[in-house]
């Protein structure tokens, strides 16, 4: 397996680690976006990284941030927000869409955020936890596709997968906050959710119509980031 070397400056996190710690989504963090200052450098360097989303942060004291997955900028993301709440200890983060406001909560970063602000989702519904678990890799197919199943519909806990299918490396999503949020919505209720190989993932829809998502966040070795990010790329 490949390892690389995260340049000076950039800061990687795993968010949404299971309650032991391990798992979450890689992410890395340019702390001084002036570092990166056009989209197309910004773009190669988070194709450079291969982390499912890069964040550049261009004003630490407002929140101002910029999201990059390997192949596009994005407006709006779960994982990458909560993770530069956590790293960044704000309470509100400024996008193109609005302004995100986070919290903490003893170890759960919270963010709060409108489901129209995330990109569109194609929700597949299995039968049973165990079916999504032995999926292979994508299902045939394309656009972005949630897998889920109940494992306990009364309790709220659900397992899923992620598949961007969208041709840019990542095969498989860790953990998607934009994919929870938009189900959460959906169900209209609040959700726990294990997805990938065991991050998990905490919604909470508000009567306003918006709806938490929270997680842990953890600082990752420098040493292990890109194994970790190389993991998740690879289905199953």
């Amino acid at each position: 397996m490949n390892h690389y070397d995260v340049p000076r400056g950039i800061d990687v996190l795993r968010v949404f680690c299971g309650p032991d710690g391990r798992h979450g989504n890689a992410l890395g963090v340019v702390r001084d976006g002036r570092s990166h200052p056009d989209e197309a450098s910004r773009q190669q360097l988070a194709r450079q990284l291969g982390f499912s989303e890069t964040v550049f942060v261009d004003d630490p004291e407002r929140g101002l941030v910029d999201i990059h997955t390997p192949g596009l900028r994005l407006p709006f993301a779960g994982h990458p927000l909560v993770g530069a709440a956590w790293l960044l200890d704000l309470e509100v983060l400024e996008l193109p869409v609005g302004d995100v406001f986070a919290r903490q909560d003893g170890e759960f970063t919270w963010i709060t955020a409108r489901p129209e602000w995330a990109p569109p989702r194609m929700f597949q519904q299995y039968a049973t936890a165990d079916e999504v678990e032995a999926l292979p890799g994508p299902p045939p197919g394309e656009g972005w596709l949630y897998a889920w199943a109940w494992e306990d519909d009364a309790a709220g806990r659900v397992r899923a997968r992620a598949f961007p299918r969208r041709g840019d490396g990542i095969v498989e999503d860790e953990a998607t906050g934009a994919a929870a949020l938009l189900l959460s919505a959906h169900l209209g209720r609040a959700l726990n959710i294990t997805q990938g190989r065991g991050s998990q993932i905490l919604t909470a829809p508000a009567p306003d119509g918006t709806v938490e998502v929270g997680g842990r966040v953890l600082m990752a070795a420098r040493a292990e980031t890109r194994t970790a990010a190389s993991d998740m790329t690879v289905a199953g």
